[in-house]
Parts: C-alpha cells; sequence; structure tokens
C-alpha cells in the first residue's frame, strides 16, 4: 500500500510542478496546464487518501496534517480556479495567472518537503 500511495504523490509532484513551471515559462494559462493541474490534484488526493487509510486517519492533527489538509484545498481552488478563467477567456487573468499558480506551487510543497524529511509520506 505504502508503494502505491507513494507513486501517487510522485506522479503528483511531477504533473503539478510541470504543470506550474512550464506555465511561468510560457507566460500564459493553457488548457494542457489545467489537465496537469486537475490530474496533480487527483493523484495527490489519491495519494494522501491512502497514506491516511495506512495512518487510521485521514487529518492528522500536526503540522504535516494540517500543512498537507491546507495543500490540497488550495490545489482544488487553484485548479477550479484556472477553469473558470480558460472557460470565460479572461485574456488578462490568462496571462497573469502564474503568478498565483507559483504561490500555489509553494504552499503544495511544504507538507511534500515535510513528508520527505519526516518520512511521514506526504
Amino acid at each position: 500500500m505504502l508503494q502505491i500511495a507513494m507513486s501517487f504523490i510522485f506522479a503528483a509532484c511531477i504533473l503539478y510542478s510541470v504543470g506550474v513551471w512550464t506555465e511561468k515559462i510560457q507566460g500564459r494559462l493553457k488548457p494542457w496546464h489545467l489537465a496537469a493541474f486537475w490530474l496533480g490534484f487527483v493523484c495527490d488526493t489519491i495519494g494522501t487518501g491512502a497514506m491516511g487509510a495506512m495512518a487510521g486517519s485521514i487529518l492528522q492533527f500536526n503540522f504535516h496534517g494540517l500543512t498537507g489538509l491546507a495543500a490540497i484545498l488550495v490545489m482544488l481552488f487553484h485548479a477550479a480556479w484556472a477553469t473558470r478563467v480558460l472557460v470565460k477567456r479572461d485574456e488578462p487573468r490568462i496571462a497573469s495567472f502564474h503568478r498565483f499558480s507559483l504561490a500555489v506551487w509553494v504552499i503544495w510543497m511544504v507538507p511534500m518537503v515535510t513528508g520527505m524529511v519526516l518520512g511521514t509520506g506526504h
């Protein structure tokens, strides 16, 4: 179970990082970035859920658990807002969305790194 959970978390890291950083480099939000955000979110949610199942509770009341919950919620908001921006063809936001994406990525990396350092998975 641990290997499956870690595989999903690793996939989330790759998908989300590629989506965010290529959006930053390209300077505008594109549909394939949105797909990477949603797939990263789904993989992270599955991996985190599997880790929670192994720990006996999906929510751990410690730094890693609380920042992990915050990260998933921010990722959900990020993907939903990116969807809205693209659907509405909001050109100013399409061109500046990468600033928000980078902030979300940094927030998401906190539980990712603490999971690796503390050996808690994610």
